[in-house]
């Protein structure tokens, strides 16, 4: 080996172990979302308890609660769509339960059905959630048709005059409308194409620091 080799080796290496330490450290935290999903997964599925007084975000997000009380009829749509089924809209209605009055994610109605809300007593089954959907660039909800681009609690909770409290529904209150029950789909979990990319970093690292010792060895025979 001439000295000439020597640096462009040394830069191999270093770059090579640099690569692989951090598809390594994206493994790790794969491992670690693995867990996160898994314990917010169990806790979804978990028995319901009671509604809470005063729920909060995020010590109660995805806790599993009932409660019983009336639909007032009262509600909006936030757009929305299912695979195999295509566009339509959630149904977000307004249960008034014990003095209070908090809103319940009733489910999903396909373009072109009805869309009236259910009025009378009930039992809602579902899970706390504070959806985080809106951003920057979603629209206002529409004046004229009514339609909303995102569930915002607070919003929706101030159109409809209940607490900023939402359950999303995971058994029918309606036999009518689907349910959309809360579940860990909308969490991103990149990390093993992550990891990929870094260790495929690593392989062509790896080959342009031989074709480059190759080269230098082949000037200098």
């Amino acid at each position: 080996m001439t000295r000439r080799m020597i640096l462009p080796l040394l830069f191999g290496l270093v770059g090579c172990a640099i690569l692989i330490g951090l598809g390594s450290w994206q493994m790790q935290r794969l491992h670690w979302k693995e867990g996160v999903l898994a314990e917010i997964e169990a806790r979804i599925a978990a028995a319901p308890v009671p509604l809470p007084d005063h729920p909060e975000s995020p010590r109660d997000r995805y806790l599993p609660v009932v409660a019983e009380g009336r639909m007032t009829g009262e509600g909006l749509k936030v757009l929305a769509s299912r695979k195999l089924v295509g566009p339509g809209h959630r149904l977000i209605g307004v249960l008034e339960t014990g003095g209070r009055r908090v809103l319940v994610d009733l489910g999903f109605v396909p373009d072109g059905e009805p869309l009236d809300l259910p009025q009378g007593p009930a039992r809602v089954v579902g899970n706390l959630h504070w959806p985080e959907e809106k951003d920057s660039f979603t629209p206002e909800p529409n004046p004229v048709t009514g339609l909303w681009f995102a569930r915002d609690v607070p919003a929706m909770a101030a159109k409809l005059g209940t607490e900023p409290t939402l359950i999303v529904a995971r058994e029918p209150v309606v036999p009518e409308i689907a349910p959309l029950p809360v579940d860990t789909s909308g969490i991103p979990n990149d990390h093993l194409g992550y990891a990929l990319t870094w260790f495929l970093l690593a392989v062509a690292w790896a080959g342009m620091t031989v074709l480059f010792l190759w080269r230098i060895r082949r000037r200098n025979a």
